[in-house]
């Protein structure tokens, strides 16, 4: 959709301040620890674009809040699993000696969205180190949440996921479907029958420069907007409009739960 046909499609110009209205209005508080995922052009015009998106969430959240966001990076994988478009053969050793290690102040995102990026580079904003499924994080638990991200099974245990579901946290998307939600990965590492993988990065390791070899497990985002359309029927799901974009908000302890019951229960 060309920006003149958002106009179009659009009452009035959304701004910080109707945003935040229509954030408040969806259930989230101040204090609240919110996963968010979210698609620009879905809101409508916005006067400010991803800032005013950004200063939104920030005002109604509140530093005592904490915001997260997923800020990945698919291209620091193993060039050997690229299947979107593959390169040639020839080309892998090329990669292995020469993609910049990863680094969280300066990588940008991947097919993220204006959202995110402008929020990873947002002042006092934290970025977990994961060179393919990095998170940021601002506030009151921001640390707590970026802090330690493991290498191994990013999406796991030792990851933000886990961190948010220990503070009991929440998720939103704003005008995204259930295939954005990254939290129900974290049901996929604690599902049994996991099919284990090894990845490679490049990172920095006692300051040099290394290809990192570490463990993970397949995942599959093509399956949660089922898993989505079940949870809908809970009752846990409120959804109403954040401007133009139909926006879910929903607990993401009880949504890894019941992703977790899901895949056990596909197992059996």
């Amino acid at each position: 959709m060309s920006e003149g046909q958002i106009v179009q499609e659009t009452p009035s110009p959304r701004t910080r301040e109707s945003l935040a209205h229509d954030l408040r209005e969806l259930g989230i508080l101040p204090r609240m620890t919110v996963m968010v995922h979210s698609s620009l052009r879905s809101l409508g015009w916005v006067s400010g674009g991803p800032v005013a998106v950004v200063q939104a969430l920030m005002d109604v959240v509140t530093l005592e809040g904490t915001i997260v966001m997923p800020t990945q990076t698919g291209g620091y994988s193993n060039p050997a699993t690229w299947q979107a478009p593959p390169v040639p053969k020839e080309w892998w050793p090329i990669i292995y000696q020469t993609m910049p290690a990863f680094d969280p102040l300066v990588i940008p995102t991947e097919h993220m969205g204006k959202i995110v990026e402008v929020f990873r580079t947002w002042p006092g904003v934290l970025r977990s180190s994961h060179p393919i499924v990095s998170f940021a994080a601002w506030g009151e638990h921001a640390e707590y949440i970026i802090k330690d991200h493991a290498l191994d099974y990013g999406l796991g245990e030792g990851s933000p996921l886990a961190r948010i579901y220990d503070l009991d946290g929440w998720i939103v998307m704003v005008g995204t479907g259930y295939d954005t939600n990254t939290s129900l990965h974290l049901a996929e590492y604690r599902a049994p029958g996991r099919i284990e993988v090894v990845q490679g990065s490049p990172i920095y390791e006692k300051g040099a420069r290394v290809w990192k070899m570490y463990r993970d497990i397949e995942i599959d985002s093509d399956i949660f907007p089922e898993i989505g359309a079940e949870l809908e029927q809970t009752g846990l799901v409120k959804i109403s409009q954040v401007g133009s974009a139909t926006t879910r908000l929903l607990p993401q302890r009880a949504a890894v739960d019941f992703a977790l019951q899901w895949f056990t229960n596909k197992l059996r």
